[in-house]
């Protein structure tokens, strides 16, 4: 079996499909809200902010509404590189998580570094 990489969404890019495809169809919050049937235009609104995504009820009415099949209403994230990994290996951070990864290794529950007295 090939390897492949787990898909996420990403959030952000995917609220700002959705508003996206919302103002090109001439669609208000408003019209999104009662499409749906909410009571408050709230949900759409953290849509669009990328706090949240639509469920899939949601985004299938959505698709329909739009007129895009829902896949192509969300974004997906693009996978890390090896350079990636390799500079948060060396950011400033990366000390103290090599202290918790080697704290977790040996299994202890001790804290590797001793904790300050407060006088």
């Amino acid at each position: 079996m090939e390897k492949k990489a787990f898909p996420v969404i990403d959030l952000v890019a995917t609220g700002n499909n959705i508003r996206r495809l919302r103002v090109e169809r001439g669609l208000s919050v408003r019209d999104l809200q009662r499409f749906c049937g909410f009571e408050e235009p709230r949900a759409v609104y953290k849509w669009q902010e990328g706090s949240t995504l639509p469920s899939v009820d949601n985004l299938y009415a959505l698709g329909i509404l739009f007129g895009v099949p829902m896949e192509s209403i969300l974004v997906r994230r693009q996978p890390r590189s090896p350079a990636y990994k390799e500079q948060q290996e060396k950011s400033c951070c990366s000390d103290l998580y090599r202290l918790f990864r080697v704290r977790r290794e040996f299994g202890t529950r001790q804290p590797i570094v001793p904790a300050l007295s407060v006088a």
